[in-house]
């Protein structure tokens, strides 16, 4: 019998950690220096080191804090030296779990520091008064504007790889050809539903450039 055993690519490991990371930062699971002490990591060829693993650690456990992951950080936790593919794996896993996770709590000072409130409340068509009450936890988010804030997040998470802060807020309002000559804040309009179609165009053409930062 020939047994096969699948390879990691040496740059798979360190790709996903920094889109991990980008997530995280987004949705406001960590402070942006989380971000920046794996982005050296990006780089071809880069290998996972030990302050690698503690950063993807430390995210780990702060996704757990919001209810996210929480078996996943406690593999990593356990887990003395993982290998490239256990790694990716768990890292693929907090992918998914991130992805399908709204954490109000968390993404309003996530999202806080990209847009101003007025900015904010505009793309989730809540009044600003209300944005103020969610954010400081006077009130609690409701489902609808949870779901619609969660996936700004994941949004900018994507966009993140490409533009700074200043270019991420311009990136909604050009006009894209890919969205029949609107722009992305177009669609993002009145009681929006993430699962609809317009929506659904915004994603895309965010993870767009994930993909083109990955080539």
């Amino acid at each position: 019998m020939v047994r096969m055993k699948s390879v990691v690519a040496p740059s798979d490991v360190p790709r996903l950690l920094v889109e991990v990371a980008r997530r995280a930062e987004a949705m406001g699971l960590v402070e942006p220096d989380a971000t920046a002490q794996v982005r050296r990591s990006e780089a071809p060829g880069a290998s996972t080191n030990a302050a690698d693993l503690k950063a993807v650690r430390h995210i780990a456990n702060q996704a757990r804090k919001a209810g996210i992951a929480a078996a996943t950080a406690a593999a990593l936790n356990n887990v003395e030296a993982p290998t490239p593919e256990e790694l990716s794996s768990l890292l693929r896993t907090m992918m998914r779990a991130l992805e399908a996770s709204p954490a109000p709590k968390f993404e309003w000072a996530g999202l806080g520091r990209v847009f101003d409130v007025e900015q904010l409340a505009s793309l989730l068509d809540v009044s600003m008064s209300s944005l103020k009450r969610y954010q400081s936890g006077e009130r609690p988010t409701p489902d609808p504007v949870a779901a619609r804030l969660h996936f700004l997040a994941l949004v900018v998470s994507d966009l993140a790889g490409s533009y700074n802060d200043i270019g991420i807020r311009r990136w909604f309002h050009r006009k894209r050809s890919l969205l029949d000559g609107r722009a992305p804040a177009q669609l993002l309009t009145g009681e929006w539903d993430p699962d609809e179609p317009g929506p659904g165009r915004v994603r895309e053409l965010a993870r767009e450039l994930v993909s083109l930062s990955a080539t």
